[in-house]
């Protein structure tokens, strides 16, 4: 049976599914997954030739583009799962001739991609590129069943929706696990970096993310499932105690400079964080396993039409929307800066 299956994604919600299905598929055979995505090539733009004379530092983060989050967030659903995994991204065109390199590269045996995905200029990946794949290759190639042209229910949407999201926030928490790392070993912790994700955090999903979830799904469910009650009491308490402990870290990293912080006070910071962490990954967790099954057992759909609603218009800010790119753009960078300090 397989053992090593590469997986070319995209940025669309397309690829969100697609990326739920693989690692489910993975899981299943015991396979381990590659990631792949790719980059358009900015410096061949004018745009690009232009920013790379003006300004070299925009033009480097530029030419990152949004592969390293992409990645984060498809490795982050991988390792909920348990599953091995790792994430490649190569810059240019000429997508399905990447895609079966890197596939001999990597010795995958299976390339696991999508029928359809992003149109016009963003189609790198998926789309005409599984036809020329399925042409070209010399190893199996199964297409999912995420078609482009197929209406989702808004139960799927939704639900694509919100583990995209919570992809999000699980990469970020990894970025600052890694963070702590360094705070345990006596290194110097970057603490710019780690209060740029933590802004992220306390933008996002605090004032966001969780407030949709209470207001929408978790009342749902308990409207159409009152036994649900004290799951849910448990997990907007978490909600609470989440803000709280972001709170005590952005307390602990503000209190001592990175230059004067030694000691007892590293390791402070480092334990701040991963109390932060453990209790963002279990209440992630519960949600994943608990609330999103039975959710989809007990919601009628009006209630998806509604929660899918919500969390695609988000209270008004629609995904698209100047805020909504504002929150891509800063996730995307803060993934890029993270590949530039692995430990």
């Amino acid at each position: 049976m397989y053992q090593h299956l590469l997986v070319p994604i995209d940025g669309s919600d397309l690829g969100a599914r697609l990326v739920t299905q693989a690692v489910r598929f993975a899981a299943s055979l015991g396979a381990r997954i590659t990631f792949f995505t790719m980059r358009e090539d900015y410096g061949s733009t004018s745009e690009g030739a232009l920013a790379r004379t003006l300004s070299p530092e925009a033009f480097s983060e530029a030419s990152l583009g949004e592969a390293n989050a992409l990645l984060a967030k498809a490795i982050a659903a991988a390792g909920e799962q348990g599953v091995v995994c790792d994430g490649l991204a190569r810059t240019g065109a000429r997508a399905y001739e990447q895609i079966l390199e890197v596939a001999a590269e990597c010795g995958c045996d299976l390339i696991f991609m999508a029928s359809h995905g992003r149109r016009g200029l963003k189609a790198l990946m998926i789309g005409s590129q599984t036809q020329k794949v399925l042409a070209h290759a010399t190893l199996p190639v199964l297409v999912a069943t995420v078609e482009a042209n197929v209406r989702c229910s808004a139960a799927e949407s939704a639900v694509t929706i919100i583990k995209d999201e919570h992809r999000a926030i699980a990469a970020v928490c990894s970025g600052l696990r890694e963070q702590a790392a360094l705070a345990r070993r006596g290194e110097a912790v970057d603490d710019g970096f780690v209060a740029s994700m933590l802004h992220y955090l306390r933008a996002f999903p605090e004032r966001l993310h969780h407030p949709k979830e209470e207001k929408f799904l978790f009342a749902k469910l308990v409207q159409r499932h009152p036994v649900a009650q004290e799951l849910i009491a448990t997990l907007e308490h978490e909600h609470e105690e989440g803000g709280r402990l972001l709170a005590e870290l952005e307390q602990a990293l503000a209190g001592t400079s990175a230059e004067r912080r030694e000691g007892g006070a590293a390791v402070a910071l480092g334990e701040a964080i991963d109390r932060f962490v453990d209790g963002q990954w279990n209440h992630l967790n519960t949600e994943e396993k608990m609330v999103i099954p039975l959710a989809l057992e007990q919601l009628r759909d009006e209630d998806w039409s509604e929660i899918e609603s919500a969390f695609r218009e988000n209270a008004g800010v629609g995904r698209g929307s100047d805020e909504d790119e504002a929150f891509r753009n800063l996730f995307s960078r803060l993934m890029n800066m993270r590949v530039g300090r692995r430990v």
